[in-house]
């Protein structure tokens, strides 16, 4: 699988155009979508090309491709404009033998989150997805979140590997905006024993961080 990580689009239309440019380049077969996707946010200024319709247009093509996830920032409203379901706090995604936790970021904490993080949270009062239930809590090997605004590619103390892709149109730190990428392309035929996993620039792809386990 390929998959494309996009997260805190924020409304701009100008930005998920880009970003899903890259879905065709790379041979992707899922988008990773990680939450606040079409509201700006009260505390943000309105991104560059700010335009929510542009941004659900774009996406449509996509909805039978897409893990969608919500954020802070998507309100009930928001959810009735997408085609697809987006209404969930996490998912998790079994690829390979490994198991990705898509979170938004506000609620499960990365920095300290365990690779039995869905013990916990089913435990107390979240509702287990199908994928979870399915899956009777498997171990947590990457954990894909936003939130921050702020890529980050780099294991917790946990040895859980947080990738934040960072935001697609209000970047911070500094940094320009990006998207994240997953791949586990089997070679020669047989199933990978490993997945890669990238950070790169909006602008042109430039990759500029990766990671393999």
């Amino acid at each position: 699988m390929r998959a494309l990580i996009l997260s805190d689009i924020h409304g701009s239309a100008l930005a998920a155009r880009q970003a899903l440019s890259f879905f065709e380049k790379f041979n992707c077969d899922k988008i990773f979508l990680l939450g606040d996707t079409l509201y700006h946010g009260p505390r943000n200024p309105l991104p560059a090309g700010h335009g929510p319709m542009g941004v659900v247009e774009a996406l449509a093509p996509y909805k039978d491709r897409i893990v969608a996830v919500r954020g802070n920032c998507d309100a009930d409203v928001d959810l009735m404009m997408l085609d697809m379901p987006m209404e969930n706090e996490y998912k998790v995604v079994e690829d390979c033998g490994f198991h990705l936790f898509l979170s938004h970021g506000h609620i499960f904490m990365p920095e300290c989150f365990p690779k039995t993080a869905l013990e916990t949270i089913e435990s107390t009062g979240f509702t287990p997805t199908k994928e979870a239930h399915e899956q009777q809590k498997p171990y947590i090997d990457v954990y894909l979140y936003g939130h921050t605004h702020i890529w980050k590619l780099e294991k917790n103390f946990r040895d859980v590997l947080l990738v934040n892709p960072g935001s697609t149109s209000l970047p911070k730190g500094g940094n320009p905006p990006t998207f994240g990428l997953y791949e586990s392309t089997p070679e020669n035929g047989s199933e990978p024993t490993h997945i890669r996993l990238s950070i790169h620039k909006l602008e042109d792809g430039e990759e500029i961080a990766t990671m393999t386990i």
